[in-house]
């Protein structure tokens, strides 16, 4: 959430600003704002509402320097307003904030400041952050650097920050805690960003901040990273960046939401190419491979991941217990890391996220480490914290995922964990050699039916174009299928805001029954593959009562087909493979009926990519 951008340097700081506040849209707000100082005074434009709306702000007023920072704010402490915009200025206006995170313990100290003289104009916790460092650094006359990790060892909560000094105008210094912060290293140049998009163009080379590290970036001076506890000097790795700016431009698609759908073909080989070697019977994963005897001892496996990362997860159940057959739970990210949960040394956790900061799978992957449990990473974004974090992981290698409903790292990830169960699997001899022979050539053919999936687009939008004003949607699935039914559903609720359930189909009579009408449409997921005969039979309880029924169904049913309104046709494969394939078509009709309601397909309202926030 939120996004961060700033420049120090030789170049004029205002287009790389807001061109970075641009690709940083992705990560989801409300507001922005910019700072720029032009060597005699600081310049602040900010505004609700988007980047757009900031240019047309930044008009008002002469804006120039090469020295600049902007941001990005989904609204947490104070409602979406220019006021609550960021940056925020001291009450002196020399000191000047942009600010990721939550401050938890602000209030207390908004109270002690105001007992102190200082006054508010926001209801925002970074406004008290600000002026905290700047009581800190008057009280004792210090430098704005030491100033900032005073009054960061006085805050509780999570923050990535950039801080500008009037009377330091050659500096920005920069912290994290919970929150990404990337440094791209140029000539003679600084870029500061909440991850590597924004200056992919300029530098190849970047430094990510770690947890409780604190960075002070100088014009024509070698950067210098300290822990924030005990200021001790940090030797910052310099990471080569692996993104192009190709990946993070729409190559002539309408939305990256419908780039990425498109993508999964060329993603899905990505992310099995040189682990899966079907033709010579070969699984191989140097995180898995390093840690065997972790995975093969285990006990149980604990997955924690939060929306669509979950949703992968619940496949990834079906798909370990019946391969590898080691007991399985998968649990909400934000309530394992409340309940207390039962750790042991023997679990194996693995954590999934495509963003690698989600800040409450974060927090699961500390609580179990603490418990001595092995953690094992399944994320997308090369350097992010939970690859970091983990004891050992894998990379899906989607390539960066612009769209805020994620779409190919579900895939992806299913990928990656179906790879994992079954060099599980051959290890522990719970698959027959053919059976595991049949899996591989399977896995290896899903991109090329992934292609042939996506060309069920026109009859998506067909059927979009039938059901777009519908109030309600109900999704249908069982076994592997029933975590694409709940998937399905939440991409609908994501981009076109229409209220969508998902259901074990056997489950619909228990409850949901009662809410079918000749109104309400029902997305069956039916492969011919496991209950196919059970589902039949609750297609035909719904055909009864007059609701309207699209189907996902295998290419050459006939059965579901003389029951449904409308079926969509995906390729056969074996069961486990299914969500692979099936998810494909509720994508395509989700991004259609929110294209065709006028949404923001890649924006939706409230949302944001990176939850860095609990």
């Amino acid at each position: 959430m939120c996004g961060i951008v700033g420049y120090i340097g030789h170049r004029d700081a205002y287009p790389i600003i807001i061109k970075g506040l641009k690709r940083l849209e992705y990560r989801g707000y409300d507001s922005a704002g910019i700072m720029l100082y032009d060597g005699e005074s600081m310049k602040v434009a900010k505004t609700k509402g988007k980047v757009s709306d900031l240019e047309e702000k930044a008009k008002e007023i002469t804006i120039n320097g090469n020295i600049g920072i902007g941001h990005t704010r989904w609204a947490t402490h104070g409602v979406p307003n220019d006021v609550n915009s960021h940056p925020h200025l001291s009450n002196s206006g020399e000191l000047v904030i942009i600010h990721n995170g939550i401050i938890e313990n602000y209030e207390p100290l908004k109270k002690e400041l105001m007992n102190r003289g200082y006054t508010f104009k926001s209801d925002t916790d970074t406004e008290v952050l600000v002026n905290l460092i700047e009581d800190v650094q008057k009280k004792d006359n210090l430098k704005l650097g030491k100033a900032v990790q005073i009054a960061l060892n006085q805050v509780v909560g999570a923050y990535a920050i950039a801080v500008f000094d009037i009377k330091k105008p050659d500096e920005i210094v920069v912290a994290r805690l919970g929150s990404p912060l990337a440094v791209g290293i140029g000539e003679d140049e600084y870029f500061i960003a909440s991850d590597a998009s924004p200056f992919i163009e300029y530098t190849s080379n970047a430094i990510y901040l770690e947890d409780e590290e604190m960075a002070i970036v100088r014009k024509n001076k070698s950067i210098k990273v300290r822990k924030i506890k005990d200021d001790s000097l940090v030797d910052p790795y310099i990471q080569e960046l692996q993104m192009n700016l190709e990946q993070i431009e729409k190559g002539g698609y309408e939305h990256f939401m419908l780039k990425e759908i498109y993508e999964q073909p060329s993603v899905i080989k990505d992310t099995y190419r040189g682990r899966l070697l079907a033709n010579k019977g070969i699984v191989q994963m140097a995180g898995v491979e390093d840690n065997i005897e972790k995975f093969l001892n285990a006990e149980r496996i604990i997955i924690v991941a939060c929306g669509t990362s979950w949703h992968a997860g619940l496949v990834a159940e079906y798909i370990f217990e019946e391969f590898a057959r080691i007991p399985v739970e998968v649990e909400y990210a934000s309530e394992f890391r409340y309940r207390n949960p039962i750790i042991n040394p023997k679990d194996v956790v693995i954590a999934i996220s495509q963003s690698g900061e989600t800040a409450d799978t974060l927090a699961a992957i500390k609580l179990a480490k603490e418990k001595g449990a092995f953690v094992f990473g399944v994320c997308n974004v090369v350097g992010s914290s939970i690859s970091r974090e983990t004891n050992a992981g894998a990379y899906t290698h989607a390539g960066p995922e612009i769209g805020v409903a994620s779409t190919k790292a579900f895939t992806t990830q299913i990928t990656i964990l179906t790879l994992i169960s079954l060099r599980l699997a051959k290890a522990k001899g719970t698959m027959s050699n053919s059976d595991f022979h049949r899996y591989l050539q399977e896995l290896e053919a899903i991109p090329e039916k992934v292609a042939e999936a996506l060309a069920t687009n026109d009859i998506a939008k067909t059927i979009a174009s039938i059901y777009k004003d519908a109030p309600n949607c109900l999704y249908l699935g069982r076994g592997y299928n029933f975590p694409v039914a709940l998937e399905g559903a939440l991409k609908l609720k994501e981009i076109s805001y229409i209220h969508a359930e998902g259901y074990p189909a056997a489950e619909m009579k228990h409850g949901p029954i009662a809410l079918i009408d000749e109104k309400m449409p029902v997305i069956i997921v039916a492969p011919k593959q496991g209950h196919y005969d059970k589902v039949v039979s609750n297609i035909q309880e719904i055909k009864s009562r007059s609701g309207k029924i699209i189907a996902v169904v295998t290419k050459g049913d006939t059965q579901v087909k003389e029951l449904a309104d409308h079926v969509i046709e995906i390729p056969d494969t074996a069961e486990a493979l299914t969500p692979l394939l099936t998810t494909i078509p509720l994508q395509l009709l989700s991004y259609h009926i929110a294209v065709m309601r006028g949404c923001n397909v890649d924006q939706p309202r409230n949302l944001a990519k990176s939850v860095t926030v609990e």
